[in-house]
């Protein structure tokens, strides 16, 4: 039994930048354990596997250890193989999920996903949080699934050591890390989810619904332009709908190949 395999880098116009997430089509599913054992093998933060389903798909997405509700770069990464790839040729991709239904469009050379928001909660006590880094965020909120630890020095984030022992005794799945931006960049950030396999995520579209809902308050706007400032890095554009937002990027591919079972 043979699969076709595909690489993309999400969230950057480059290779070997960006979130690389391998893609998987698929008639009908495995068993889980078959889905898992390939993304594992894949070894990537995320591998996603689609079917036909009607007019749509639907997706599902897998860290080397566990299924996750959301993920954005895969996601991304999906749309790109099924437009550029496969001969995808309407305007919309609709796509069925644990979280709902996503839709993404083309627009020029970035794909731009529309996705829930995840509006955060200030969490007043912090007691449990501390140590996770060397300094402690001068605020903490809480999405669904994430922690959002605000700091106000874009340096720190872009430097900081995260104690992922530490981060992963959280009630959460990760912890998002954030600061204000520089030079025309409203806002960088930082993902870490050892809980899910993942030590630190490249570009996480997945945490951009959390972040999009609190700088489109703090901020009073609704358009960003938001950098993921991890080692490989990139770059999102972002907009906040209220009970949606949109969260655009560029990607590239990087391998194709076979699976063979």
């Amino acid at each position: 039994m043979t699969y076709n395999v595909f690489q993309v880098d999400a969230f950057t116009d480059q290779v070997f930048g960006g979130n690389p997430a391998a893609v998987v089509p698929m008639d009908q599913w495995l068993p889980d354990t078959e889905l898992q054992n390939i993304a594992m093998e894949n070894n990537l933060s995320e591998t996603a596997f689609f079917i036909p389903e009607g007019n749509s798909y639907h997706i599902r997405w897998f860290t080397p250890d566990v299924e996750v509700d959301l993920c954005g770069h895969a996601t991304l990464a999906t749309s790109h193989v099924l437009f550029k790839h496969l001969g995808y040729t309407g305007s919309q991709l609709q796509f069925k999920s644990r979280s709902g239904q996503l839709t993404v469009r083309k627009a020029d050379d970035k794909y731009v996903l529309n996705f829930p928001s995840d509006k955060p909660v200030e969490q007043r006590s912090i007691v449990k949080i501390s140590g996770c880094f060397e300094r402690e965020p001068v605020a903490v909120f809480k999405g669904r699934a994430d922690y959002l630890f605000v700091f106000e020095d874009e340096q720190f984030v872009r430097n900081a050591i995260p104690n992922l022992d530490v981060i992963k005794k959280l009630d959460a799945e990760g912890v998002i890390i954030t600061a204000p931006g520089t030079d025309g960049i409203d806002f960088v950030s930082r993902f870490f989810a050892p809980q899910l396999g993942i030590p630190e995520d490249p570009v996480t579209g997945s945490a951009h619904t959390v972040l999009v809902p609190y700088w489109a308050e703090r901020l009073q706007k609704k358009e960003f332009l938001a950098h993921q400032v991890s080692k490989r890095g990139g770059e999102l554009v972002c907009k906040y709908l209220g009970e949606r937002c949109e969260i655009a990027g560029s990607a590239r591919t990087y391998l194709e190949g076979t699976i063979v079972l």
